[in-house]
């Protein structure tokens, strides 16, 4: 009976597009590979393949950055997926559509000093805009996220956050899991999480 209930969900489900967002260097990555592991298919290229910023993959679709050009007839593909979208652009996704959207919080000094970290590996110039200056600037830009997707009738939103999630991963699992229908299987998405890949904690 479980079996053949999962079977009606996922196809009930085979609709919407799920997507995992968040700001840069929030876990989203490991999120789709959790997602990924527990069932559900990821839409990406691999063309940006694994690195020591993200050992795991970035799980990423190219053609998401042309959404901000009204480049979106690639969603029809991404319907019964799971594809990743940062947070700035939710904004451009058509109403055609529904979605499911799983949003990752974490940390701010964490996201701050993962993306200094990443820019010194890749010996990139940093932006002379300081932490501080930067937190508004995210802070203002979430208000604004969250503002538009309250006001849409075809999003369902969860927001997980990444410091909760690795420190007590089966409660959020379970959320995770209620969100998508019960179409997840949480054991499998709960053994990818390495906590190993923590880097940037603070306290």
């Amino acid at each position: 009976m479980k079996r053949l209930l999962k079977v009606f969900r996922k196809k009930n489900h085979s609709r919407d597009i799920t997507i995992v967002s968040g700001l840069p260097r929030s876990g989203t990555s490991m999120m789709m590979k959790m997602l990924e592991a527990g069932g559900l298919l990821p839409l990406t290229d691999n063309l940006r393949t694994a690195d020591d910023d993200n050992p795991k993959g970035y799980y990423e679709f190219e053609r998401v950055k042309k959404l901000v050009d009204g480049d979106n007839s690639w969603l029809a593909e991404a319907e019964g997926k799971v594809v990743k979208v940062i947070s700035a652009l939710l904004l451009y996704l058509p109403p055609a559509y529904t979605y499911r959207i799983i949003f990752m919080k974490r940390s701010m000094p964490e996201i701050l000093a993962s993306q200094k970290k990443m820019l010194v590996r890749r010996k990139e110039d940093a932006d002379d805009t300081s932490d501080e200056e930067m937190a508004g600037l995210y802070m203002e830009h979430l208000q604004q996220v969250d503002a538009w997707v309250n006001s849409q009738p075809n999003i369902m939103r969860l927001d997980i956050n990444f410091n909760e999630l690795l420190e007590d991963p089966k409660p959020h699992i379970e959320m995770i899991n209620k969100f998508l229908d019960g179409i997840l299987d949480s054991e499998k998405a709960e053994a990818v999480i390495d906590p190993k890949l923590y880097r940037q904690r603070k306290k």
